[in-house]
């Protein structure tokens, strides 16, 4: 009783103090910040079993700050790299062929999924193959050390704060220490999901009653389907096409004047959205069938006379999933080389 008194009023008071700066709070040693971070873990409900055993020999990960502080802030040049060599690095050979396999292999599961949630299978599967290469490589950080370390050291702490809080009730849930691994940023699983993303959207696959996204594919596939319809996908429209722009065609005329509120030097650009029988009369050309009232927006990254893209507002839900250009564009073009 005393023990569990003492935890209720640590908890109240971490429920009631206000934001700590992060200066402040970076005067505290580990152990007592996280005792700080179990308090408010119990606060919301997380049993005393699952904090002992995800917080037992918890100490700060130096490689952890080391990769967060090496992080790039926000570029002050406006030119941005070529977008075909990442294309040719991230779309190739192996990757297609892991994928066409992925999809093979799992062909029946992936129908059920499509059928549920409206998303291709291709798409499912590219997003499987960049993050972790169809499930090789997830990660091997502890992600309770990983979260505690990051929200400790101060640079995005309210960020890393909730997400070892939400960790916490991933692991209430039945997963050991050992199998929530993953990046030293905290994503993990086949998805690579944050833990707040998990307990949001994180889905079971196969009907066993979990949402294991560690060790099941079926799992990290409609979780994968569940995310994309959460954040909009529109059935029965692709995420774009290719597009043949007219020699002279001078793309920056037609840049967004909108100034997007997240991810702004990735909107900035796209140039407005017409419909596709509008750009048809600029003497924009799509390269495959797309219906002519389809809202797009005109994507030519390189420059002119390269490649070019006529960009639906599905593009938009795969930068939901990572806010780049770059990582939209490979997944696209990975999905497109799957379904072939």
């Amino acid at each position: 009783m005393i023990f569990r008194s003492f935890f209720a009023a640590l908890g109240a008071l971490a429920l009631a103090l206000p934001a700590v700066p992060a200066q402040a709070q970076s005067d505290l040693s580990f152990d007592s910040y996280v005792q700080l971070l179990m308090a408010r873990a119990r606060a919301e409900g997380v049993s005393e079993s699952t904090l002992q055993r995800m917080t037992a020999g918890l100490e700060p990960n130096a490689r952890v700050i080391s990769l967060d502080r090496a992080q790039p802030g926000t570029p002050t040049s406006t030119g941005y790299p070529p977008l075909a060599p990442y294309i040719s690095r991230h779309v190739d050979a192996a990757r297609i062929r892991g994928g066409r396999d992925a999809r093979a292999s799992w062909s029946g599961t992936l129908r059920a999924i499509e059928q549920e949630y409206g998303v291709p299978a291709e798409i499912l599967v590219a997003i499987w193959g960049h993050e972790t290469a169809y499930g090789a490589v997830k990660g091997g950080f502890d992600l309770s050390q990983a979260l505690a370390t990051l929200a400790w050291e101060g640079r995005r702490r309210e960020l890393f704060a909730s997400e070892w809080v939400a960790l916490m009730k991933v692991a209430d849930k039945g997963y050991s220490r050992s199998e929530l691994k993953g990046s030293w940023a905290g994503a993990f699983g086949n998805p690579q999901f944050l833990p707040s993303v998990y307990l949001r959207l994180a889905t079971d696959g196969n009907g066993d009653g979990r949402a294991d996204i560690m060790n099941n594919g079926a799992d990290a596939l409609a979780s994968i389907a569940n995310y994309f319809r959460d954040a909009g996908w529109r059935v029965g429209q692709p995420w774009g096409v290719a597009a043949y722009v007219p020699s002279g065609f001078d793309v920056g005329a037609y840049r967004t004047p909108i100034d997007a509120p997240v991810c702004s030097r990735v909107h900035e650009r796209h140039s407005v959205y017409k419909p596709v029988s509008e750009w048809r009369a600029l003497g924009i050309q799509p390269q495959r069938n797309i219906a002519d009232d389809t809202l797009v927006t005109l994507f030519q990254p390189d420059g002119p006379g390269t490649s070019a893209w006529l960009l639906t507002s599905n593009y938009r839900v795969i930068l939901e999933y990572n806010c780049s250009n770059y990582y939209a564009m490979s997944v696209g073009l990975l999905a497109d080389e799957i379904a072939n």
